[in-house]
């Protein structure tokens, strides 16, 4: 049994990314659905979507034109064992655009760049490079 759904979510994207599948499906649930979202905004993922007939989600994975992945890693920040917040004027930026934080915020699952335009802060889910 799966304690940390939104690690276990993250882990299999890349996982799929890095042995370059070009769809996978997965069980929906809210949360995955809006952080899939928040990646395709993002530029990680091509697209997603729900499949009518089941309980599953479908994500069309992206990749860069060499062919190569564009997920190469993702590091759980808040765990269920320790949350982790920040303020809007707390959120980090990278200097190379490699990285992007993943932030659960009052206005949806948001990147750290929405988060910082909207001006708004919340739980930092990952990092993902």
């Amino acid at each position: 049994m799966v304690t940390d759904t939104i690690g276990d979510f993250i882990i299999r994207i890349k996982n799929a990314n890095l042995a370059k599948k070009d769809l996978m499906t997965l069980y929906n649930s809210k949360m995955k659905f809006a952080i899939a979202e928040a990646l395709v905004r993002a530029g990680y993922i091509k697209s997603v979507s729900k499949n009518k007939n089941s309980k599953m989600i479908e994500i069309a994975l992206e990749y860069k034109s060499d062919k190569s992945p564009k997920i190469t890693n993702v590091d759980r920040i808040s765990k269920p064992s320790r949350r982790i917040y920040n303020k809007s004027s707390e959120i980090k930026f990278f200097k190379n655009n490699e990285n992007t934080i993943i932030l659960s915020t009052p206005k949806g699952i948001l990147s750290n760049k929405e988060a910082h335009k909207q001006g708004v802060g919340g739980e930092v889910l990952f990092k993902i490079w």
